[in-house]
């Protein structure tokens, strides 16, 4: 009787402890949130949320209502979830806002994602914008004063109330991260990847996807 109890108890105690490690990887992991609104850039969408799964980082796509949400490009997305219900699960180590003209208009005529922004922004949490999505910091009044870069199209809107970089493709300052482009995307996401995660697991995520990361 006892050498079946002894090795099926050393089996219990081993997959108890491989449990308790999994929950505290889990419980330690950073989280991400992306916005995802109607009329939304595809490509910054899709990288953004893909790198920072690669990069181990607990992304939840939060619509603005708990429809499909309709890209730039036609392209319909699921979101994982409402901003509602979002936002009753806690606090986020980055707010994530994608571009495209359509999408950012919703976002900057949204009261919530205003009061989210100004929240995270509040406690010093990451906030990442691209492409015409700086504009939504603007009109939320987000981290005027620092540097920031966008879509060319978007300068004159932002040069006024930020210090604007038009040469660099994606501009860190303190808290805030942007960028300019669906081609940026790559980049900008291995940004966000290396405040949440480190240097070397943003160098690991872009050498296994073959792009050169220029730190």
């Amino acid at each position: 009787m006892l050498s079946v109890l002894r090795p099926f108890g050393k089996v219990r105690l081993y997959q108890h402890a491989n449990f308790v490690a999994r929950y505290k990887a889990t419980q330690e992991a950073k989280s991400a949130l992306i916005i995802l609104a109607p009329g939304a850039e595809e490509m910054e969408f899709t990288i953004s949320a893909d790198v920072l799964r690669r990069g181990k980082i607990n992304v939840t796509v939060a619509g603005l209502n708990c429809e499909p949400v309709k890209c730039s490009r036609s392209v319909v997305i699921v979101p994982d979830t409402s901003l509602e219900q979002a936002l009753s699960q806690g606090n986020y180590d980055v707010v994530v806002l994608p571009g495209g003209l359509a999408g950012n208009k919703a976002l900057m005529n949204s009261t919530a994602v205003g009061e989210l922004l100004r929240c995270q922004d509040s406690r010093g949490g990451l906030i990442a914008a691209i492409c015409a999505a700086p504009t939504a910091l603007a009109k939320h009044g987000i981290g005027k004063g620092k540097s920031i870069t966008s879509h060319p199209d978007m300068k004159p809107q932002l040069e006024k109330h930020y210090c604007y970089i038009d040469d660099v493709s994606v501009v860190q300052d303190k808290n805030i991260i942007t960028s300019r482009g669906p081609g940026t995307s790559f980049d900008f996401a291995l940004k966000i990847t290396q405040e949440l995660a480190g240097v070397e697991v943003a160098k690991e995520v872009a050498k296994a996807m073959l792009w050169t990361y220029k730190l």
